[in-house]
């Protein structure tokens, strides 16, 4: 409620229909009212504003009644719709998609981030932990980056995943691998030796990844054209929390040389997202409408599909090492705790919010491909160089590649889901995302070999840096600009859209 004693000016705007977060409408006031509205569009599952003359008192009362379900996320954008309620302004927050998101679209980004979390959380397992396994195991960085090979290459069990969602549907194949990625990552817990390690995270991780890759899908086909990349966004946040919780459980490595099964065991707690997919997540309205479809399948379009996968190829040759190696090398060459690898990954990290936040919004609203050529080269050179330094320029130069990485990060994700048509959309994510797991599996041996040969970490990864100027490259002679497009613009084998 906002109130305007007797002897003020009642802003002008209030007696207007709103059109920011929610588009208003107006509707016959009741008795005492000068003037109601209804939501026309908008997020709210319930939404009413009145606006209130007191006949003593001459006060003007604004009451704005609503009802808001962001599930799992309505601690976030719940004290930010409520400030945006209570402003005079009316123009679009920053925080808010370019799009003004149905109730069912808040539901839906709410749930896929939700499962963001918990495939971030597999995904990130055996990264965070192997150099602690490693140690209590006797393995080196050689063993340790087959290890990671392995468990790359894993994605080839996420194929049946792909192929049966672009069949029977996103919702059931996405509530299966929430079920069964926590559950198998957990069984980490009880190796009784590496190789036993790495044959079940080569079997959660791809479940995880398998996730990860159908939520992109399910985004993309649920927001509306000038929010796909604010979706992506989003997600990616919700992704960088789920990691983040495996780094926070970091310090229980130092309990004793067994403590990182602890963390393998915490695996487990991500059952309530499954719970809570099970019961809430919609199929997608665009499979609904090609399942109803009786024609013929559609034709991979096979040129899109290798570019992309190149791109995936390239980009992956710095960025698997950078992540892989670098807990080892903060702990073996720069002397840092467990403790201490976890607070330079959170400090590091965490500003890469602002990135994404700013790489989504242009994206959705100026274009993807000049963002993506402009910041990919730079954050990769910005990354590698944290290899070289020690103390503040370490940290600098972590943080600032991580923000100018995932300013990039949306126009590339969104290209993925965007460029195939519903038929195809999740093999192609699928294939997108196997040809990334395989450039980095190179890359890992490739740079574990040289690190076990002594080889310094700084100069290695200055040199994987060709592969995100080869991406920039690519996107720039290849991508078509997609914002503010339909898929079914995008590809016109889908000619029918959901109303």
């Amino acid at each position: 409620m906002r109130t305007w004693p007797a002897d003020h000016d009642v802003p002008d705007a209030i007696m207007q229909p709103r059109e920011d977060v929610v588009l208003e409408v107006a509707v016959e006031p009741e008795v005492g009212e000068l003037a109601r509205f209804e939501q026309r569009e908008g997020p709210f599952g319930g939404y009413r504003r009145s606006v209130i003359r007191d006949q003593s008192t001459r006060v003007v009362t604004e009451r704005t009644t609503y009802r808001l379900d962001v599930p799992w996320f309505g601690w976030l954008f719940g004290p930010l719709v409520r400030r945006q309620l209570r402003r005079p302004e009316r123009s679009d927050p920053v925080w808010a998609p370019p799009d003004r998101l149905t109730t069912r679209q808040v539901n839906v980004l709410g749930l896929l981030a939700a499962a963001s979390l918990l495939s971030a959380f597999s995904n990130t397992l055996f990264t965070q932990t192997v150099a602690y396994a490693g140690d209590d195991f006797g393995v080196g960085d050689w063993g340790r980056g087959v290890g990671g090979m392995i468990v790359r290459l894993g994605i080839i069990l996420g194929l049946p995943a792909a192929l049966v969602a672009d069949r029977i549907g996103r919702r059931r194949v996405v509530v299966f691998l929430a079920w069964t990625a926590p559950i198998v990552a957990a069984l980490g817990s009880l190796a009784p030796n590496f190789a036993a390690l790495v044959a079940t995270q080569a079997v959660s991780r791809p479940l995880g990844l398998a996730l990860d890759l159908l939520v992109a899908v399910i985004a993309a086909e649920e927001m509306p054209r000038n929010s796909r990349a604010y979706a992506v966004s989003i997600l990616a946040m919700a992704n960088g929390l789920g990691a983040g919780a495996a780094v926070i459980l970091l310090p229980l490595a130092d309990v004793g040389d067994s403590g990182w099964r602890v963390i393998y065991a915490m695996s487990l707690v991500w059952l309530v997202v499954a719970v809570d997919l099970t019961r809430r997540l919609p199929e997608t309205e665009r499979f609904l409408v090609r399942r109803a479809d009786t024609r013929a399948a559609v034709p991979m379009q096979r040129r899109r599909l290798a570019v992309q996968m190149s791109v995936s190829f390239f980009g992956n040759l710095l960025l698997a090492p950078a992540s892989f190696f670098q807990n080892g090398y903060l702990k073996d060459e720069r002397g840092f705790s467990a403790a201490m690898v976890a607070v330079f990954t959170l400090v590091t990290s965490t500003p890469a919010v602002i990135g994404l936040v700013v790489g989504g919004r242009v994206a959705d609203q100026r274009g993807r491909r000049r963002l993506a050529v402009t910041c990919v080269p730079i954050g990769a050179v910005l990354i590698a160089s944290s290899f070289f330094f020690g103390g503040p320029l370490l940290w600098m130069a972590a943080i600032s590649g991580a923000v100018v990485a995932a300013t990039a990060y949306p126009s590339l994700a969104v290209y993925r889901t965007e460029m195939f048509p519903t038929g195809r959309r999740g093999r192609a994510a699928f294939l997108i995302l196997a040809s990334a797991l395989v450039g980095g599996s190179l890359s890992l041996l490739l740079v574990g070999a040289l690190l076990d040969r002594d080889v310094a970490h700084g100069p290695v990864m200055m040199s994987l840096v060709i592969g995100p100027a080869i991406v920039a490259a690519i996107v720039w002679r290849t991508y078509p600009e997609t914002a503010h497009r339909e898929l079914e613009d995008i590809n016109p084998e889908d000619t029918t859209r959901p109303s």
